[in-house]
């Protein structure tokens, strides 16, 4: 965006390992497809496991990000949709119950707002609070399963909703990273609702789908059936795991490490070669390929029991007809989609960019699902509230409009 110009739309993935801006507008030759005008990265030492850990190394890492894609889409960036990530990010189920008091009994938009903010009224600790509200179905005089309620005539209307939370501490300390780099986020948003908006089909949530977003130092599940969110995760677990793995296994170097995931991971189930060799500066390092396998596997398996866990809480395992769906830079792994299958005893797939114009070539990487997903979101989301000294009032805005959970794609 360009101050309070709406034409241009921006998506800032904050990540635990690097910092992405894409800048996108909508087809500038009518059509509906988004098109993509510029994109950025650059290298985050200041988070761990998706919460800042460093103010100061975050905001520099978003500087350098947005001002790379300043440069090519030639648009000042002011402004952004902005992921939230890390395991302190949980998805709880709430209810919300209201009775119809206007003469006709006719449900208005009004009615709808009331009954999602009596969803949100939970007993929550007092350093966490409501993200994103995504409201599942509506129930009208015992009539379950209703989309959208609005011009159906009832007395008691009910809203069957997932909220997802966050800590309050790291939600500032993100806040903070980006009121130094100069960019106010518009929206706040979790990780996987973003990476599913630009990779999932609308078939594919209506039939039931788990999307897996396996980043650096968090993976985020988020499962969709009936065309809504039904659950939310964030795992502690992610592609530098493997990497730690790797370099404890392997007795060798974090960046050796890095290149040995890079050039020789692979999942797939046929016979291996018995040599890895690998080239970092002047120096070649030779490793067993069945000793990478085996490090490599091991972790990802416990990714995916994770995931089971997850999807066993709400009745899903081995019951998702869409399957998975896997995004995030460690999707690149060879083979991740069979053993993912294999394992989960579900169809999986790699995710791919559904429906993107413009500079396409970059941000086609796995890695940019989440940012691309960002940008898209902000094309669909309301315009945000203005700060109110100088904090954001998204989450109050999410809280009491149910945003999320209105806006149809």
């Amino acid at each position: 965006m360009n101050g309070s110009n709406q034409e241009h739309f921006i998506g800032l993935d904050v990540g635990t390992s690097t910092v992405r801006c894409v800048v996108g507008m909508f087809d500038p030759n009518g059509g509906s497809m988004p098109s993509i005008i510029g994109h950025g990265q650059s290298s985050n030492q200041g988070m761990r496991r998706g919460a800042v850990v460093h103010v100061d190394d975050v905001a520099e890492a978003i500087v350098q990000a947005v001002t790379e894609a300043e440069r090519i889409s030639g648009k000042a960036i002011k402004q952004a949709t902005v992921n939230v990530n890390g395991s302190h990010v949980t998805g709880m189920n709430s209810e919300g119950v209201i009775a119809i008091s206007a003469a006709n009994r006719e449900i208005t938009h009004e009615d709808r707002l009331r009954v999602e903010e009596a969803a949100t009224i939970v007993n929550l600790p007092p350093n966490r609070e409501i993200v994103q509200f995504f409201a599942k179905n509506y129930s009208l005089d015992g009539q379950r399963n209703i989309k959208d309620p609005v011009g159906m005539t009832g007395v008691r209307l009910e809203v069957d909703a997932h909220i997802v939370t966050a800590a309050s501490p790291n939600l500032r300390n993100l806040d903070m990273a980006l009121e130094k780099a100069e960019v106010y986020p518009t929206h706040h948003t979790v990780s996987g609702l973003a990476a599913a908006e630009a990779v999932l089909t609308r078939q594919q949530k209506e039939a039931g789908t788990a999307l897996i977003d396996i980043g650096a130092g968090t993976t985020n599940l988020i499962v969709f059936e009936d065309g809504e969110v039904q659950h939310v995760a964030v795992l502690p677990i992610g592609g530098q795991h493997i990497t730690n793995d790797l370099a404890i296994g392997l007795k060798t170097d974090i960046d050796v490490a890095e290149q040995v995931k890079i050039q020789h991971a692979d999942l797939h189930s046929q016979p291996k070669k018995m040599n890895a060799m690998v080239k970092v500066g002047d120096k070649a390092y030779n490793f067993q390929f069945e000793q990478i396998s085996l490090v490599i596997e091991s972790r990802v398996e416990e990714l995916l029991e994770y995931v089971e866990k997850e999807l066993h809480k709400i009745k899903r395992n081995r019951k998702l007809p869409g399957g998975i769906v896997i995004t995030g830079g460690t999707a690149k792994i060879p083979g991740i989609d069979e053993f993912t299958r294999d394992k989960l005893e579900l169809p999986a797939r790699v995710g791919k960019l559904q429906n993107i114009g413009g500079l396409v070539d970059t941000v086609e990487d796995p890695q940019f699902s989440t940012v691309v997903g960002l940008m898209l979101l902000d094309m669909l989301l309301l315009p945000a509230l203005p700060p109110v000294n100088g904090r954001s009032t998204e989450s109050a805005k999410a809280l009491l409009s149910g945003l999320f959970g209105r806006f149809k794609r």
